[in-house]
């Protein structure tokens, strides 16, 4: 109670300060994403126009440089005694050209005449331009070979291998041949004021760094950007880095191991903006490798295509990463306030809990079970504090007169109550085990009533049929006699009857084995599974022959068991049998052999009969090993019973699986030795899985 009074009284002190800091972190944060986002989009945008300006200026200091040479002692001297048909004077001023060319950081420089412009194709494009014999620059794109015809040399230095590159188109080229020139064209009059000779010269931009390392230097200088942060600034030949200062890695205190991002390519959305549509782009954008504040702008050749771009941007992760320190920071000094504004609010408010405090303790200790009054809170006699102390403990006295009555009562009550309960509890206990005796007793009765039933059956039978197939044997012995030599046609139907007469009387000494097992003590021997199986399956053929059954065999079984052979043969032969019935016309019928297998040792085999057949209901499953009870016409109901008791018998194990309308599976356990059973009830070992398959 006093603990959320003191929360309570603090968050509602705090809560204002809270709203205040907060809004003011908030105002600080949007603040800095508005204000100071735009303010970097302005600056890579200043950053642009200082680039743009700069490639120009590079293209008015060519200028200025031919002028140079033309006014130049040693071109006028040679100029002067030019002929335009004398090759060795010509020869020799290009000479000339070639290491003035050096010293002015030209990557071309050539006199050539006016015929010899006006057939060159690219120079065509620029002779338009010259008005009153003044010079003029701009941009071109030239393939190898219309570069090897300015110097050879040009065309192995255009060459960039275009990489593949993030949020970038699919590059449609292994290498960018094509050579990005700064050109400047300048007019020679002759001494008579006629123009028959032009210096051409200017810069390959391919691989070429002093740009767009001078631009960097220019608007990247130290102390403009946060640390850690990088600017850059590149030229694109179409979509193509051709000349950046972009890295490949990150070394902030190696600028040599960075290496650069040579023909990477610009990024999809840009591309679409800047270069189809040719319009700025003033936003962040991914850089090869990372975010960047970026600022592109379309670049134009001579007769006004775009032809590429050139950028400048600058990283954006430092500005990010100073964005959320600011955060922490104002987070920081917001939960320190709050900590000194909590701690001041609880000294302040401490004095006016303690009273509280003190009601709190004794309602707890009351809870407790413990016997405590509040008494004088020490405050004046009209506190509401102390009038609330004092009714609570006139309370709690009526309280405790209350409990001790009922406390009496109670106990009384529960007296009376243990009373009955446990005659109750006498009377249920006593009713259970006579109920549970009595079922067992009807259960017994019932079993006992079917064995009875069942032994003077199978005594009347043995009797009324060991006759008959006595007989049968015997005539079967004279036929085969009498016959001679011609009983070699018949002797596999002779010898089926003679073993299907030793069955019926194997059946007939099993009938007497169900209703009187201690009377018979079958023989156990050791057996391969395997053999029995296939026994099983020819005493089966004649059974199933009528209907369109397919018998599938997966024998794997090799470990040996301990079973009497017959029996077993018995148990198999009823399953399948059933099997078969279950089966309307045509179907598929199973049989696996596999070891039986527990910790990694083999302790038996497990055979497995599966069929397409009906499936038994679920209420009927737990049946089907009753003896005597069948869902067929033509059935005794002894057959799974029988087969029940002899696997049973020798300490093995039967599982049934059934699904309505799809089929059963019957698996048998028998273990390597078998062990006599203990068990008086018929289905113990017993277990039935879904709603097996009906009995047959």
């Amino acid at each position: 109670m006093q603990a959320k009074v003191r929360y309570r009284i603090l968050i509602l002190t705090l809560l204002p300060i809270l709203l205040t800091l907060v809004s003011l972190v908030f105002i600080t944060i949007y603040w800095n994403i508005s204000y100071t986002g735009k303010q970097l989009f302005m600056k890579v945008k200043a950053d642009l126009t200082v680039a743009n300006n700069t490639l120009d200026s590079v293209q008015t200091i060519q200028e200025k440089r031919l002028e140079l040479v033309m006014q130049s002692w040693n071109f006028q001297n040679e100029f002067r005694e030019l002929d335009p048909k004398a090759r060795v004077t010509r020869k020799t001023l290009q000479q000339q050209l070639a290491l003035t060319k050096t010293e002015l950081d030209l990557d071309f420089l050539r006199l050539i005449t006016v015929a010899e412009a006006a057939a060159d194709p690219d120079l065509r494009q620029m002779l338009p331009h010259i008005v009153d014999d003044q010079p003029f620059s701009g941009l071109m794109v030239l393939s190898p070979s219309r570069l090897s015809r300015i110097d050879p040399a040009l065309a192995e230095r255009a060459k960039v291998t275009v990489m593949k590159t993030q949020r970038a188109q699919e590059p449609s080229k292994v290498d960018e041949k094509r050579g990005l020139l700064s050109r400047s064209l300048l007019p020679i009059p002759d001494a008579n004021g006629h123009v028959a000779w032009y210096l051409d010269g200017g810069i390959l931009l391919n691989r070429d760094t002093r740009i767009v390392d001078h631009i960097r230097d220019l608007v990247y200088d130290k102390g403009t950007l946060p640390e850690r942060s990088i600017g850059t600034v590149t030229i694109f030949l179409d979509n193509i880095r051709i000349s950046t200062n972009v890295p490949l890695h990150f070394f902030p205190k190696d600028d040599d191991k960075r290496g650069r991002a040579l023909g990477s390519l610009v990024s999809s959305e840009v591309r679409e903006k800047v270069l189809n549509q040719g319009l700025l782009w003033v936003d962040r954008a991914f850089v090869f490798n990372d975010w960047f504040i970026s600022a592109y702008a379309p670049l134009e050749d001579v007769q006004g295509k775009r032809i590429g771009m050139i950028y400048t941007g600058f990283s954006e992760s430092p500005f990010i990463h100073n964005y959320l320190l600011n955060i922490i920071e104002l987070g920081t000094i917001l939960m320190l306030v709050l900590l000194v504004s909590g701690w001041l609010v609880y000294r302040g408010a401490y004095s006016l809990l303690q009273p509280i405090e003190r009601i709190h303790h004794v309602v707890k200790a009351v809870q407790s079970g413990r016997n405590l009054r509040i008494g004088s809170l020490g405050l004046d006699s009209g506190n509401e504090l102390s009038n609330l102390a004092e009714q609570f403990d006139r309370m709690l006295d009526l309280l405790q007169r209350r409990n001790t009555q009922i406390q009496a009562a109670a106990e009384q009550l529960e007296v009376k109550v243990e009373e009955r309960t446990r005659s109750l509890q006498e009377k249920t206990e006593e009713l259970q085990a006579n109920v549970a005796l009595l079922n067992e007793t009807r259960q017994q009765l019932v079993i006992n009533e079917k064995l009875t039933a069942l032994g003077e059956l199978t005594a009347g039978i043995a009797h009324e049929i060991n006759n008959p197939t006595a007989v049968i044997l015997g005539n079967m012995e004279l036929l085969k006699y009498e016959l001679g030599d011609n009983a070699d046609v018949v002797e596999e139907e002779i010898e089926l009857v003679i073993q299907q007469v030793g069955r019926i009387s194997t059946i007939i000494r099993s009938l007497l084995q169900y209703s009187r097992p201690g009377e018979f003590n079958a023989p156990l021997e050791m057996h391969q599974i395997t053999p029995i199986i296939e026994e099983m399956l020819v005493l089966v053929r004649h059974s199933i022959q009528k209907q369109e059954v397919v018998l599938n065999q997966e024998l794997n079984a090799s470990y040996p068991i301990q079973v009497n052979r017959p029996q077993l043969l018995q148990v198999l032969i009823n399953i399948v049998v059933n099997a078969a019935h279950a089966i309307d016309d045509k179907g598929r019928i199973w049989i696996r052999t596999y070891d039986w297998v527990q910790r990694g040792e083999p302790i038996g085999v497990k055979i497995e009969i599966e069929d397409e057949g009906k499936g038994i209901p679920e209420e009927e499953l737990n049946r089907i090993f009753d003896p005597f009870y069948t869902t067929r016409k033509d059935g005794t109901g002894l057959g799974l019973s029988l087969s029940y008791g002899i696997i049973k018998r020798i300490g093995g194990t039967i599982d049934v699986t059934s699904t309505v309308g799809k089929g059963s599976m019957f698996t048998i356990g028998l273990y390597h030795t078998a062990v006599e059973a203990q068990t008086d009830t018929p289905y113990e070992g017993l277990q039935f899985h879904g709603s097996a398959d009906d009995k047959h």
